[in-house]
């Protein structure tokens, strides 16, 4: 072969493996962003999902335990991620009782005796009438997207149903409850089909399923949570939306100390 020949197919070779190796990087750079976004799309999907920008829902829950076995049923209010409201509507002995947040300060309401105590932060992880739900799952005071650094641990089937397994750890300057919170996700609806809670220690606490979907504007929502303690396996609490109405027109004003003596 004439130098001049193979220098030129020296030269094509070298440009060729450049172009593969550039488009090969770019492709590599182009895919790590659209996967962060995914990711983030994903939880605030998650965090939205019942609330919305505003909502209104009616519910009930079972609370079942060893001593006791009691319903009540609920309506609440919320805007954004600062402001909620929640009263109890039934049983009778129970009416009127109700929880306000706003922003960082919470409330509890008791009728009987006309008084509203606030929740110091260090009862958010204390049982909701006596429920196995939390005063930070009622008000929603930590969030997925704010508290906790998330990343898919896993995708594909688990029991027959295509998954993102979401696990969540916990920022270092969150004030949360869990030390790891572990969300199956359904891929084909983006609806939650099951969250295990642990401790800081790594062991499960408890587990919470979703089930009774319905399509409620665009959006697939999981009706009927039911929370299972790990050491209680007879015991639950079983939260089931009758009703929910999202984006509906509701000011900050509506969410003030009065309107929550106002709503017995």
């Amino acid at each position: 072969m004439e130098p001049s020949i193979y220098k030129k197919n020296n030269k094509m070779h070298f440009q060729k493996v450049m172009k593969s190796l550039i488009l090969s990087s770019l492709l590599l750079f182009a895919s790590l962003p659209a996967a962060a976004i995914e990711i983030d799309e994903l939880i605030r999907h998650i965090d939205r999902l019942w609330r919305g920008d505003t909502s209104h829902a009616t519910m009930s829950m079972t609370v079942k335990t060893q001593r006791y076995e009691r319903s009540m049923t609920m309506e609440a209010w919320s805007r954004g991620k600062d402001y909620s409201l929640v009263v109890i509507r039934a049983p009778i002995k129970d009416k009127g009782i109700a929880t306000l947040k706003v922003k960082e300060n919470i409330w509890n309401y008791l009728p009987k005796i006309n008084r509203v105590t606030k929740v110091p932060s260090s009862m958010m992880s204390g049982s909701w009438m006596g429920s196995h739900f939390t005063n930070d799952d009622l008000v929603k005071e930590s969030t997925i997207e704010d508290d906790y650094t998330s990343s898919i641990t896993f995708e594909g089937k688990r029991n027959g149903i295509s998954i993102y397994e979401l696990t969540s750890i916990p920022k270092e300057d969150a004030a949360v409850v869990w030390g790891k919170v572990v969300m199956q996700i359904e891929q084909k609806t983006l609806s939650p089909h099951r969250a295990l809670y642990y401790d800081e220690e790594g062991i499960l606490i408890r587990t919470m399923t979703f089930d009774q979907p319905r399509i409620i504007d665009k959006r697939t929502i999981p009706m009927r949570l039911t929370l299972q303690p790990e050491d209680k396996p007879e015991e639950s609490t079983v939260i089931v939306y009758k009703d929910i109405i999202l984006d509906i027109p509701l000011e900050d004003s509506f969410f003030s100390l009065q309107n929550l003596q106002r709503r017995r």
